[in-house]
């Protein structure tokens, strides 16, 4: 994913061609030269991951959660099960959420305090999640999910029987109102700051794949899994 760089190097925004319309809640407060509405962009960062942090209103107070999602084109899935909070508060009208993915891609650090940061990508959505309700179109999203967290796992494992689809929740959440928000670059340093003797810099953060560790026969890992821990 490229982004062209405005203002210094560590205020770079997506993006803002053809995408999502801007609304009051996905314009920030602060930051705004970060801010993007672009559709690749934000796809980008929704396929890179695969837990996302739900947002809803429950009797009253804020819940944050963390689930599995995946995209499909214009449409988030979220899992869960049927006794989920999240699920059951979706019934009806829907459930107002707002959902968000964040990489951490490098701890910036300053000369000074004020201006250690973090290298980011993340994206917000806000909107009306619904229950998907189908047996069948249930059975396929939850393949979907499978297959995002691991590829090509859905092919090689025993599917969800009657029972425990019946058990499992999967909320579908259009994205219309998202944005995605970047830092990338090294520290914002004042001037005379500069000549002071503390080292600064980026420490860069990824996260790897380990080999597969067998839970009992068979012991040598699929092709599919062990590209997939190498990646």
């Amino acid at each position: 994913m490229s982004f062209p760089p405005t203002g210094t190097a560590a205020d770079r925004t997506p993006h803002e061609g053809s995408g999502y319309r801007r609304t009051a809640r996905t314009t920030p407060a602060r930051a705004k030269e970060r801010v993007g509405y672009d559709r690749q962009s934000v796809h980008s960062v929704l396929d890179e991951g695969y837990v996302c942090h739900l947002g809803f209103v429950r009797e009253g107070a804020p819940v944050v959660l963390p689930t599995l999602y995946a995209r499909e084109g214009e449409r988030l899935y979220l899992h869960g099960s049927t006794g989920a909070t999240a699920v059951l508060g979706a019934r009806g009208d829907g459930l107002a959420v707002c959902v968000t993915v964040t990489h951490v891609d490098g701890l910036v650090l300053a000369r000074s305090a004020f201006h250690h940061s973090v290298n980011y990508r993340s994206v917000v959505a806000h909107g009306t999640a619904h229950p998907v309700r189908d047996t069948a179109e249930k059975a396929r999203v939850l393949d979907l999910l499978v297959d995002h967290v691991v590829p090509g796992r859905a092919a090689d494992c025993r599917p969800a029987d009657p029972r425990e689809l019946a058990a499992t929740g999967v909320l579908a959440l259009d994205l219309a109102e998202v944005s995605v928000k970047v830092r990338a670059g090294g520290p914002n340093d004042d001037p005379e700051d500069l000549s002071l003797p503390h080292w600064a810099g980026v420490l860069p953060v990824r996260t790897v794949h380990g080999p597969p560790v067998p839970a009992g026969a068979p012991a040598s890992a699929p092709g599919y899994l062990t590209a997939y821990a190498r990646a």
